[in-house]
């Protein structure tokens, strides 16, 4: 008889006359454990709660945070949309169907079914704000990639010259996105427009459907590292993920799309479950190097990275994943591009904009509330799970040939995702408009809900997509 099944008329012999059965402890383990999601929950609304308060206090008094209705980088502006029932639909059916779909399916289709998932939650998002604003002109914009397309005519030439356009005060100084990455970011839309798919649209569709191939990359790697089951139960939180707001139509979503296939290559690498480790090691460090040189920011994705070698107890792909890494570095530097004094002048560019302007003091703990929007309660309540979980994973890692359990596997992994967007936070560099630049790390940490409980797993998936449908039809977001 299981200990579930005991009741007190059990325990007294079937007459239901002796003394009260003790508790539980499983029972009461549980409750307590659903008590403390909650909990952490409730904090991450009261984060959110002060960084709006505080946020326009200070915005109000003296307009320091450069973002109209903060901690978010938007505007006040209630709308509908041809994305409005699209999303609704969509928001109802993986709430309703997606728990028992992600578990019955076969492993390959929910796989087609989570990458197809995710495009129609973010383009529906997208289409809230229409096609023309939403979608095909989100990327044409005067801070955007679009706008400096044909000043790549002569690529080499451009990437020698590319590091004397960064600072403010520099003659044709690169627009903010242009200057605040590497030129890989621009690169991948010259190349599209050399392909004869210019234009927003064309860029549009590409960040979309490249971008939501993350969640598929989060699932490989969820299952190699943990188990199946733990990947299954995440695949639902990874495709209503709220970050979708952002991510249709960001050129973000494609960053994190390919931070997150290194990783899965390396994962799948490290594990030995596919049947070329080496090639795989190859392209995970191949897309690391791409990485590196779509985001300045994204090398701290190493700490992902470095997780999956732990949890994988092996350093036998580091030689060809390193070896893979460099050939993006070598071949910029070749070209004329010098990575490291380009971080340095985009230092000084940020200073000379709203980051030199924006405090460090709100931002650095409104960042936080900005993560907690894009990532969703139930990411929030995962990572207290992770958390408790941590410990107990270490000291099996310590302990030799112990096998990490897989909800220790899943709460190390979210984690060092964690880590580097603490990290991230801490550097200073990213004083708002996180909600969108840290998509990299926040794929990450959605995994963290397969960890709460199966039975309340709609409630938190409404507790994640309620929200971003409210603040995608109240404000305006972006750029």
């Amino acid at each position: 008889m299981k200990t579930e099944d005991v009741t007190p008329t059990d325990t007294a012999g079937g007459t239901g006359h002796g003394p009260p059965a003790p508790p539980d402890r499983t029972d009461d383990r549980t409750r307590r454990a659903g008590r403390a999601d909650l909990i952490a929950a409730a904090a991450g609304v009261l984060l959110i709660t002060a960084a709006v308060v505080v946020g326009h206090v200070i915005q109000n008094r003296d307009g320091s945070l450069r973002a109209q209705w903060p901690p978010l980088l938007a505007s006040w502006d209630p709308h509908l949309g041809p994305g409005t029932p699209a999303a609704l639909v969509m928001a109802v059916l993986v709430v309703a169907y997606g728990p028992p779909l992600a578990a019955r399916l076969p492993w390959r289709g929910l796989l087609a079914a989570a990458w197809a998932g995710s495009m129609a939650w973010v383009f529906s998002m997208a289409l809230i704000d229409g096609w023309h604003r939403g979608v095909a002109k989100r990327l044409t914009t005067k801070h955007e990639y679009l706008r400096v397309i044909d000043r790549f005519e002569d690529i080499p030439a451009t990437l020698r010259d590319f590091t004397n356009h960064i600072v403010i005060g520099e003659p044709g100084n690169w627009p903010a996105h242009v200057a605040g990455h590497p030129p890989g970011a621009t690169l991948t839309f010259v190349w599209l427009d050399r392909i004869g798919l210019g234009g927003g649209a064309w860029a549009a569709v590409w960040c979309v459907v490249v971008g939501s191939s993350a969640v598929l990359a989060a699932l490989i790697t969820v299952r190699v590292l943990a188990d199946e089951r733990l990947a299954r139960r995440a695949a639902p939180f990874l495709v209503l993920a709220p970050a979708a707001l952002w991510a249709g139509v960001s050129a973000d979503g494609y960053f994190t799309a390919v931070a997150a296939w290194s990783v899965a290559l390396l994962a799948l690498a490290a594990t030995r479950r596919v049947r070329f480790p080496a090639v795989a090691a190859l392209g995970g460090g191949l897309l690391f190097g791409w990485t590196c040189y779509l985001s300045y920011g994204l090398g701290l994705m190493a700490a992902v990275l470095l997780a999956v070698l732990v949890l994988a107890r092996t350093a036998r792909p580091v030689p060809l994943f390193l070896l893979g890494t460099l050939v993006v570095p070598v071949a910029f530097t070749l070209a004329g591009f010098n990575w490291w004094t380009a971080y340095h002048l985009l230092v000084e560019r940020y200073y000379q904009g709203a980051g030199g302007v924006r405090p460090y003091g709100y931002w650095v703990w409104a960042n936080l509330a900005c993560a907690t929007l894009a990532a969703g309660l139930a990411a929030v309540a995962g990572l207290r799970r992770s958390a408790v979980a941590a410990p107990g994973a270490l000291r099996a890692l310590r302990g030799g040939p112990a096998t990490v359990s897989p909800q220790g596997g899943l709460a190390l992994l979210v984690l060092a995702a964690l880590a580097a967007l603490l990290a991230a936070d801490l550097s200073g560099m990213s004083k708002a408009e996180t909600e969108r630049i840290w998509q990299p790390f926040l794929l990450w940490l959605l995994p963290a809900a397969a960890l709460l409980p199966r039975r309340r797993v709609r409630w938190w998936l409404v507790a994640s997509a309620v929200p971003a449908l409210l603040i995608n039809h109240l404000l305006w977001t972006g750029w």
